[in-house]
């Protein structure tokens, strides 16, 4: 072909054209002929890796074409014009082209790939056809495609190419694995991003085996090490995991697994690397949940035989914990599992954690579903860290509790978008069989084998000059660089979409991981909580009651309760009532203020048995306490009192009323004063002690009133030089005068020393607070009618067996006696245990009409008591409180609603609507009150008594005068006889003179403590005689102190 210009400018346009036709010939050789190369190459690789080459080989190829271009612009420039009417050809005006290029290409040989591009290009041949006629062009082209196979040399020579193993099991629905995706996935990753492995290209061959075939995995693994790898991946069953690693372990290739392995007994395996979290930390995880929740009893259905192992942290907490554990297994090879559910249910297991895959989590959420186990009441955990991948929107509403473990840490950016790219690629892959998992969902099993290549990648950052050989399994010799290249795994540590990866050096296990803790709300699963490996569980926020408060308002409780006045009775209407209408009550008004408050709706059902709620024997429990274990109500609003056995089967709220144990009795019937109630507000013994204070005080008045001079006097003021004394406190003045100070009256004897003043004193304010207390009592004596009661207390029904007494069968009151430790009230049970037919009541209907009806007291709560005798005035509560307790709303136990109503009660509390709805049930006609009756005049039969006592005194008195007389009478003849003396009697005559004596008079004071001592004794020997003889002058002995009434001799001399 030849072009022909008859104008320089066309021939220089021409010329042009020629190259840009040489630079398209090019590029479309450059094309097929790397796209076909490419292919040969890497047929088993992927196609990942054959469109980076590709690429690869497309720039050299237009650096190339680039470079041919401008040499034939050179050319064309550089040659002679063709002038006007001439015709030349290039090939012509470039005769004169260098030779030595044909004898430097004449022994040289090119690639094939170059051959090929020249062979099987048409264009191309067309475009050198314009300059077939010249040597020269020939042999620039020769020149340019060697330089081309220079180029393509260099970039090989200068990438570095590190290929890993994959053997992946295959499955009969799912020919590709998820693990085979995200190996491929990972690989494809690694090589676009250049900043992590910029001279390294990372390639893979992948090996597929039969499921449990451990023959064909060991087979496979060979081949790859036959044909070179750096590391192996997978597979995944344990017979096939441990024929593998024992092949890499001999040949020191690192084995990594991303699955759940149970470690080796010896711990041999020191190429062996696992990321999956180890099983042991997982499961003091679950114990960690477990003892949060504080679960008392937990069901444990696990899958296969290494749920156990898994499950060997919580398998062993009983010993420590008092926890109650039930292991149960599934139904083999997945099938159905809903009479294993329903056996559940039956038992009342309530807390499971079930250790499966999210394939049998998926199925069984349905069969759990259809058990109607999708409950508030139930709390299940899975094992599975893949439950924030499944589709839970079918149960998001149903109010169960499910909670998980997570791995992968959504909230970091970098794992979002890792994902994000995951998501679009599986979405446009062909549909997968059903199972379970959201649309584009990245697994945790995903997510392991991401991070696993990825380790790959960052330990090759640090192995310089290591080069990937070819080992044979049957010669036994290691790879060389094997030691060197699993130490840098080892000591590897970044972040991946699995958190923080840290391997420990001795068994290649993974030992720092975090876990998060996530669970089913409305709007989806929510992080709750993070647990650490170190730091144990934590929780990120506070216990959210949205869901609680939403579901509660989207439901209707069904509401057990018990007739009870005033909590629940029936309404008296005229109409026939139907539903919730058909109750009025405290209870009722409580339970519509509640659903004000939270906004559910209820309906109220009487308890089938008509009890409160008691454990037998046996362990079993009946009343509205068996139908809150039962779930056959969600709540139970009634008189229930908490108490500690119930406690343990079911939950309550706060208390809504506060209460204790006391005794309802009827009335004793009233006794009027007695004729002496007057005496009744002093004791006996008071009475005594005050008339003997009377007659001690007298005593000591007299005698210091006669120790002291200055109760002495003058009887004759006018008469000073008088010698005779008188003193008027007397011992029967000085009894008059005590009498008459405790009578508030006066006696016209006033005390003159200071000593008998201070006695004086202290008497009458004695006699002042005894007074005072008598007549303030006295007015409540005379004037309230007194209740003769045969109990007035709990001690006193123990104490005696003629009134008999109980409370009501099953309920708490007969609880709190039955479980007492305190001697009174386990005597009090011995009593009720021994006449159960009889001291036990069916209801408090019953109890009641026993009491008025027989001598029966009845033991009841003190709230039902004050209503009972505000409405039968034949009643009273005697005593006190025997106990203090409180009613509460019953729930099963771990429901969500009881913190709720737990709020609400409070809030009612505060702005004191229970005291309200208190006031208005229990306020009633009442009886009346012993304050508000008037004081009735006292008749004869009040104060009847004084009387007789004056009448008494009276007539005393007549006797008293007529036997002083007759005393006196006596008294005066035997003076007389022993003064003027008796026949045969001669009176003694006191020896001394005169003068004598009445010096020895001087010599003391009449009131000495000697004389006193002396006239004592003369007063002993001659009593009788010197009595009379108040003023004889001799000797004044001491009977004229003591027995002479008013004086004595102040001054007497000696004769």
């Amino acid at each position: 072909m030849s072009i022909q210009c008859t104008h320089p400018d066309s021939a220089r346009r021409c010329l042009i054209g020629a190259a840009c036709l040489h630079l398209l010939a090019s590029l479309t050789t450059l094309i097929p002929v790397s796209w076909t190369a490419l292919s040969i190459l890497h047929a088993d690789r992927g196609l990942s890796t054959i469109r980076f080459h590709m690429g690869v080989a497309l720039f050299v190829g237009w650096l190339a074409s680039c470079f041919l271009c401008t040499a034939g612009l050179l050319q064309c420039c550089s040659g002679p014009l063709v002038r006007a009417g001439e015709e030349t050809s290039i090939a012509e005006s470039s005769s004169h082209s260098d030779i030595s290029l044909d004898t430097l290409f004449s022994s040289s040989s090119l690639d094939s790939h170059a051959n090929a591009c020249i062979s099987n290009n048409r264009l191309f041949r067309g475009a050198v056809s314009i300059a077939r006629d010249g040597r020269a062009m020939e042999k620039r082209r020769r020149l340019l495609f060697f330089l081309f196979y220079l180029m393509s040399k260099f970039y090989i020579s200068d990438q570095q190419v590190i290929r890993i193993g994959g053997i992946f099991e295959t499955r009969e629905n799912e020919p590709v694995s998820i693990d085979e995706l995200a190996f491929k996935f990972a690989v494809t990753s690694i090589n676009r991003n250049r900043t992590l492995m910029p001279n390294t290209t990372l390639t893979y061959d992948i090996q597929r085996v039969n499921l449990f075939d451990s023959f064909e995995a060991s087979r496979r693994v060979c081949d790859q090490l036959a044909l070179g790898v750096a590391a192996v991946f997978g597979p995944s069953h344990s017979s096939s995991v441990s024929a593998v690693q024992s092949i890499c372990n001999a040949l020191e290739v690192p084995h990594i697994q991303t699955r759940w392995k149970h470690p080796s007994v010896d711990n041999k395996d020191n190429f062996y690397i696992n990321l999956y979290p180890e099983y042991t930390s997982i499961s003091r995880a679950i114990l960690d949940i477990v003892i949060f929740y504080k679960w008392k009893s937990v069901t444990v259905v696990y899958e296969d035989s290494t749920g156990l192992m898994r499950m060997q942290e919580l398998i062993k907490a009983p010993s420590k914990n008092n926890l109650k554990i039930r292991i149960r297994q599934l139904a083999s090879g997945g099938g159905d599992s809903r009479p294993l559910l329903k056996e559940m249910k039956k038992e009342k297991e309530f807390y499971i954690i079930f250790d499966c895959s999210y394939q049998v989590a998926a199925e069984l959420l349905k069969q759990l579903m259809s058990m109607g186990m999708m409950t508030e009441y139930y709390h299940f955990f899975f094992t599975t860290l893949d439950m924030f991948a499944l589709d839970l929107e079918l149960y998001r509403y149903s109010g169960v509790n499910m909670t998980a473990f997570r791995l992968l840490n959504l909230d970091d950016p970098y794992v979002a978008s890792v994902i994000q790219k995951w998501s679009m690629e599986r979405q446009l892959a062909p549909p997968k069989p059903e199972s379970g998992l959201m649309s584009g969902i990245m697994t945790t099993e995903a997510a392991l084998m991401y991070d696993a290549v990825f380790m790959v990648a960052v330990a090759s950052q640090r192995a310089t000059q290591m080069t990937v050989s070819s080992l044979q399994c049957h010669r036994h010799k290691p790879w060389r660089y094997g030691p060197r290249f699993m130490n840098l795994f080892k000591e590897a540590q970044w972040d991946g979409l699995t958190g923080r990866i840290v391997l420990n050096k001795t068994d290649g296990l993974r030992k720092e991981f975090n876990l998060d803790l996530i669970s089913l709300k409305e709007d989806g699963t929510a992080k709750i909580g993070v647990w650490n490996s170190y730091t144990g569980l934590k929780l990120t926020e506070i216990k959210d009651n949205k869901n609680i408060t939403d579901s509660m308002a989207n439901r209707t409780l069904i509401v057990t309760t018990i007739l009870e006045n005033p909590y629940v009775m029936y309404k008296k209407s005229d109409k026939v009532l139907y539903g919730n209408d058909r109750f009025e009550g405290y209870c009722l008004d409580l339970l519509k203020e509640l659903s004000n408050i939270l906004g559910f709706t209820y309906e109220v059902k009487l308890v089938s048995d008509g009890k409160y709620g008691a454990q037998n024997d046996k362990g079993e429990w009946n009343g509205m306490v068996r139908e809150l274990i039962d779930h056959i109500a969600d709540l139970a609003v009634a008189p229930l009192t908490i108490t500690y056995v119930r406690e343990k089967v079911i939950d309550f709220s706060k208390p809504f009323m506060t209460l204790g144990i006391s005794i309802l009795y009827r009335k004793p019937n009233g006794t009027n004063p007695g004729v002496f109630s007057f005496l009744n507000p002093l004791t006996p013994d008071i009475w005594m002690y005050v008339l003997l204070a009377c007659l001690g005080v007298s005593c000591v008045l007299f005698v210091i009133a006669r120790f002291t001079p200055y109760e002495w006097y003058n009887p004759h003021p006018c008469n000073p030089s008088s010698e005779v004394v008188e003193n008027n406190f007397t011992l029967l003045n000085s009894l008059w005068f005590g009498v008459a100070a405790l009578m508030r009256q006066g006696s016209e004897l006033m005390p003159k020393a200071l000593s008998t003043r201070i006695v004086g004193g202290i008497w009458w304010f004695f006699t002042l607070i005894i007074i005072s207390s008598y007549t303030a009592n006295l007015a409540a004596f005379l004037t309230v009618e007194r209740m003769d009661s045969p109990i007035d207390s709990a001690d006193d029904l123990a104490k005696q067996t003629r009134i008999e007494y109980g409370a009501v069968r099953d309920g708490s009151t007969m609880t709190f006696f039955k479980k007492s430790k305190i001697s009174t009230y386990e005597k009090m049970w011995a009593f009720m245990s021994s006449r159960k037919n009889t001291a036990l009541v069916k209801n408090n209907k019953e109890g009641i009409t026993r009491v008025l009806t027989t001598d029966y007291a009845l033991l009841m709560e003190s709230t039902s008591i004050e209503y009972i005798t505000q409405r039968n005035c034949n009643l009273t509560q005697v005593g006190g409180l025997i106990d203090s307790k409180g009613y509460g709303v019953g729930t099963p136990i771990g429901s969500p609603y009881r913190d709720k109503v737990t709020i609400a009660i409070l809030q009612l509390q505060e702005e004191g609507k229970l005291h309200m709805m208190k006031e208005k049930w229990w306020r009633g006609n009442g009886c009346p009150e012993e304050d508000n009756k008037e004081a009735s005049a006292l008749g004869v039969e009040n104060i009847g008594g004084i009387f007789i006592v004056l009448a008494a005194g009276l007539v005393l008195s007549v006797f008293v005068a007529i036997g002083e007389f007759i005393y006196k009478s006596r008294k005066n003849s035997d003076i007389e006889e022993c003064c003027d003396g008796r026949p045969g009697h001669i009176p003694q005559v006191p020896q001394g003179t005169e003068e004598e004596r009445q010096t020895q008079r001087k010599s003391r004071p009449v009131w000495s403590l000697i004389a006193v001592m002396e006239d004592l004794g003369i007063s002993l020997r001659c009593h009788k005689a010197l009595r009379k003889r108040g003023r004889h002058r001799g000797r004044a002995g001491l009977s004229g102190v003591l027995c002479n009434p008013k004086r004595i001799q102040r001054k007497e001399t000696m004769a």
